[in-house]
């Protein structure tokens, strides 16, 4: 053969390789609802809220109809998701205005898990773990750390806190963005903590509730009033850097688009954490009326939209057969949370919300220790390795850091991620049983899932009134017939199992 070809035969053969071994390794985004339901998904059994983007992403993954968040509430699942560890061992609950960072800058992380993989790693959107130091003040004028960049992530566009909270500025690395000098921001939990400092003031809405214009608010929803909205916590100054309520999913998702585009030509991990479908919810004007639920069923629209430009952006990269995507929410749903915004439940005629229970078959939502608490959508597609199918498989984000480091081929030092178990292989589609059992949390409660048994304890005035609760979910989905009388041994061997676990140093053996 001639020499010249065959160099060239050998040369193409090289960059055959080298690609393969590049596509070996598959990028990951993860899409993270807000307060998202199990029955907000089609796929899921939404009638009243048309979610297609979301639904494609069903039909052409795995669907897992046993798949948890951690806790029933924002912080401690976004904590537990991002290190594996259980908010309530480390205190954590949903975080105030101005809050310090929560996560160790010494921990691992899911993103420094990928990183040391070789991986690039963002986070766009909600964040809600805390930025600054415990021991000083956050100096929103300056250099805005620690924060996402000091946990692992090479780069992050953010909502610092969550939108019901000040401050309401975007926040682009360390450095808030697009802030005047001239009017520096501050930010606190009491007016007097952010009075007086010459520069642009905001009404206060428990003196001038007329300034709620938006709509009104209420449970503590009323204290800086941004964009005619009551909001958690006060601020002052920083006028120019102003989010609008109504573009922000926009923007997140032109963000993310950028990045997808800027980073298609090596592996990256992309955590975008949606506000959809967070008080207060403000869905763009082109959204608005999409459903007959108000609101709220326009803001799921929404985030199914911002879902589709998502994908939609890795089909034009041309990444998206070996992107593996993991769709989920942070917790399950509530209604109205602090604004009156027309979403009120009438459980006058056994409806919710006109006719959508966005819990679907399952009792209770956010806060609550019931299914509908913790039991989220979970959807993973990966084309080139999963094939679409339906799993029973009981899984939990919590184990994404013990999963993905055997993926990865990355060892988790001791201590690290103690509560996140190994279920590649559940995650994957080719185990379908998963866990063997699973902590559920709310602020007070505890409860063990053990196959199709669940047990419930706490708060202890709880206990003292009513006892503790056992369900038999196979049989009653719902958790309306309490058994922990009729199986008492049940009962008695789970309530060990649950005080050893909540007491111990973790999950993982």
């Amino acid at each position: 053969m001639n020499k010249h070809i065959l160099n060239i035969i050998l040369g193409l053969l090289c960059v055959g390789f080298a690609s393969a071994q590049k596509n070996e390794r598959p990028n990951v985004v993860i899409i993270y609802g807000d307060d998202v339901g199990y029955g907000d998904v089609g796929a899921y059994g939404s009638e009243m809220i048309p979610t297609p983007n979301i639904d494609k992403l069903a039909d052409e993954g795995i669907r897992f109809t046993d798949g948890h968040c951690s806790a029933a509430t924002c912080s401690p699942s976004r904590y537990s998701l991002l290190t594996g560890i259980h908010g309530f061992r480390d205190g954590i609950n949903v975080l105030p205005p101005n809050a310090p960072l929560t996560i160790s800058t010494d921990a691992l992380t899911l993103p420094k898990l990928f990183k040391k993989a070789g991986y690039a790693t963002a986070v766009i959107g909600k964040w809600h773990l805390g930025i600054g130091a415990k021991d000083t003040p956050t100096d929103w004028n300056g250099v805005v750390k620690p924060g996402p960049l000091e946990v692992g992530f090479d780069s992050s566009f953010l909502l610092p806190s969550t939108n019901d909270r000040v401050p309401c500025v975007y926040l682009d690395g360390h450095q808030v963005v697009d802030l005047d000098q001239k009017d520096p921001l501050y930010v606190g939990r009491k007016l007097t903590d952010v009075q007086n400092k010459k520069n642009t003031s905001y009404p206060d809405g428990i003196t001038n509730p007329e300034a709620m214009t938006y709509y009104q608010s209420s449970s503590g929803h009323n204290n800086s009033v941004i964009n005619g909205i009551g909001r958690i916590g006060y601020m002052s100054g920083g006028k120019s850097t102003l989010w609008n309520d109504e573009n922000m999913s926009d923007e997140f998702v032109k963000q993310t688009r950028k990045y997808i585009s800027d980073n298609k030509d090596k592996p990256f991990f992309l955590y975008y954490a949606a506000q959809d479908v967070h008080v207060p919810r403000t869905p763009h004007p082109r959204f608005k009326g999409t459903t007959e639920l108000g609101y709220r069923g326009d803001a799921m629209v929404q985030f199914d939209w911002a879902t589709g430009e998502i994908l939609k952006a890795l089909e034009e990269a041309g990444i998206a057969d070996n992107t593996i995507v993991i769709f989920s929410s942070d917790n399950g749903p509530t209604y109205d949370d602090g604004y009156d915004d027309g979403t009120t439940i009438d459980r006058s005629n056994g409806e919710n919300d006109r006719g959508h229970d966005a819990s679907g078959i399952y009792r209770g939502g956010k806060y609550q220790i019931y299914e509908g608490g913790t039991r989220v959508p979970l959807i993973i597609r990966w084309p080139i390795k999963i094939k679409p199918m339906i799993s029973n498989a009981m899984v939990s984000q919590i184990d994404f850091l013990a999963s993905f480091a055997e993926f990865l081929e990355q060892d988790i030092p001791k201590g690290e991620g103690r509560d996140s178990r190994n279920t590649l292989a559940a995650f994957m589609g080719e185990d379908l049983k998963g866990l063997p059992f699973m902590i559920e949390e709310t602020r007070t409660q505890h409860a063990l899932r053990s196959g199709n048994w669940k047990y419930v304890i706490g708060p202890k005035k709880k206990q003292k009134d009513t006892g503790p609760e056992l369900y038999n979910l196979k049989t009653d989905p719902g958790e309306q017939n309490n058994l922990a009388h009729l199986h008492k041994d049940i009962a008695e061997r789970m309530d060990k199992q649950l005080h050893e676990l909540i007491s111990g140093d973790g999950l993982r053996r």
